[in-house]
């Protein structure tokens, strides 16, 4: 259920990256100081003064990466009439707050005869994370490779947060040109353009933006409810088997950790084992990152069964370019709270998934 409260705006941060689709505030809200999130295209702009209704309930239970308030509706200045975009297609669908987009799909797109003419995506590698925070060294190992010639396209899925506006790390990356070009699929909104689903995301990377590689990732804010099946980046699988029936190339991201003090999370965690041994059918390619002694002995042993009894292969590569472009972009990313410099092998896998597809490309 949804609790919301009255708040009266204090300061408006100035955009990070020169973004236009996301206010930062801080709010008075029952007499304290908080942070608050206001999307413009949900709620238009706000300024401080102005009296707000939030949407608290994240911050009542204590979530991690979502854990602030969001603007619902601004009572001092209220829109009652605005330009609508040209598309049909509605987004956040049977909610207060669906939106219509333009999506490629439809006819009044301007790339519609380009993704008409699709045939298949020509073996372009697609690189499929699981958790959001992966995408950066897999762009940056792709474009430290090819001298920054490739062009990278990040196709959000909607199994986390669904608007691309709440990512300050795909803004970055864009900003920084580590990726060229974002896309936003089924209830996911907010990217350079918009598509009904992951399948047409992907042609629209091929057709529209030209992409050499394209990276399939939910956003930020992945659900894991500790059982086998309950977490939201199981869509990983569902990518994987996409980027194969759409004749790409899908290279496999497995989460790996050995700073997680989760068991279930050790060396390969049991999400990546699960998809990989359940959900993708595609033939994939499996990255792992170049890692010595026990550490690579027990992904060793805990891909063994997987890679015995499965179409996937397995393929060694150094991670390390990755890590050293995005310390060049001065690109800090974490996982789980957890730094580069205290999680290191969970970042050289995305990257080692980055050299493979840079290979794909030569």
């Amino acid at each position: 259920m949804l609790r919301s409260r009255l708040a009266k705006v204090l300061s408006v941060s100035a955009n990070v990256w020169g973004r236009v689709d996301v206010q930062d505030l801080v709010v008075d809200i029952d007499g304290s100081e908080a942070r608050a999130v206001n999307y413009l295209d949900l709620s238009g702009p706000v300024s401080s003064g102005d009296e707000v209704v939030l949407n608290t309930t994240a911050v009542k239970l204590n979530l991690g990466t979502g854990g602030v308030h969001f603007v619902i509706c601004n009572l001092t200045k209220q829109v009652s009439e605005i330009d609508l975009p040209p598309g049909h297609i509605m987004k956040l669908r049977y909610t207060p707050l669906q939106t219509a987009v333009l999506a490629e799909e439809e006819d009044d797109s301007p790339h519609q005869d380009a993704i008409r003419r699709f045939e298949n995506l020509d073996g372009m590698p697609v690189i499929c994370c699981e958790l959001h925070s992966q995408i950066a060294p897999a762009a940056a190992a792709v474009k430290a490779l090819s001298s920054y010639e490739s062009r990278v396209v990040y196709v959000m899925t909607d199994g986390a947060a669904l608007l691309l506006a709440f990512s300050n790390l795909a803004a970055e990356l864009a900003a920084k040109d580590i990726i060229d070009a974002t896309i936003t699929c089924g209830q996911a909104f907010g990217g350079d353009i918009e598509t009904v689903n992951l399948y047409t995301g992907l042609i629209a990377a091929r057709q529209v933006f030209g992409a050499d590689v394209a990276i399939v990732c939910q956003g930020p804010g992945n659900t894991g409810a500790g059982s086998k099946y309950g977490f939201s980046g199981i869509q990983q699988g569902e990518a994987l088997n996409a980027a194969g029936i759409l004749g790409g190339k899908p290279i496999a991201v497995p989460r790996i950790s050995f700073a997680d003090r989760r068991e279930r999370h050790r060396g390969v965690s049991h999400h990546t084992l699960t998809v990989l041994a359940e959900i993708a059918l595609s033939p994939s390619v499996i990255a792992i990152p170049e890692l010595q002694g026990e550490k690579a002995r027990k992904i060793e042993e805990q891909l063994a069964p997987i890679l015995a009894s499965s179409v996937h292969e397995a393929q060694v590569r150094s991670g390390e370019v990755g890590l050293v472009e995005l310390a060049a972009k001065d690109v800090r990313v974490k996982t789980m709270g957890r730094t580069i410099e205290e999680d290191r092998e969970f970042f050289l896998s995305p990257s080692a998934a980055g050299v493979l597809a840079a290979e794909c490309l030569r």
